[in-house]
């Protein structure tokens, strides 16, 4: 299956757009399926770190765990899912634009189904994540263009 991606220009510097993403107590902040957001060990996060993440699929809760298995400020960051039967694979990229005053923010996720998840990929998430990731997206714009530097 091919990764859904989207991208995104924000007026903000790459290192703030960068700093706000990749902190992820924000996550359910800007992205509509995630319930919560915790991460396993000490902040800031690094290559290795992981995050617990519970996300609303349905009416149902279902928490994963998140690698991170590239981590370069303020470019970009690669998250893996290490478990349930939904793990995701998400890459980040930040460009910067007009001599480093604004971003553009690409955000490419795909997943691996395993057990019933197979069957979920398909037919549940893919569709979930291709409708919530543009309005996630524009939440994430909104937030960091009117909140304090």
């Amino acid at each position: 299956m091919s990764a859904i991606s989207n991208s995104i220009d924000i007026d903000r510097r790459p290192e703030d757009v960068f700093a706000y993403v990749t902190d992820p107590t924000h996550l359910p902040e800007w992205q509509d399926g995630a319930v919560s957001a915790a991460p396993v060990g000490d902040l800031p996060v690094h290559v290795g770190s992981r995050v617990l993440v519970t996300r609303r699929v349905g009416k149902r809760r279902m928490p994963s765990t998140v690698e991170f298995t590239e981590f370069d400020p303020p470019r970009s960051w690669h998250l893996h899912g290490v478990d349930g039967p939904v793990r995701p694979d998400v890459r980040g990229r930040i460009e910067p634009l007009d001599n480093g005053t604004r971003s553009r923010v690409t955000l490419s996720v795909d997943f691996e189904g395993h057990g019933l998840g197979r069957g979920l990929v398909p037919l549940v998430v893919k569709p979930m994540v291709r409708k919530e990731m543009p309005r996630s997206e524009e939440k994430l714009k909104h937030l960091l263009e009117h909140s304090a530097a």
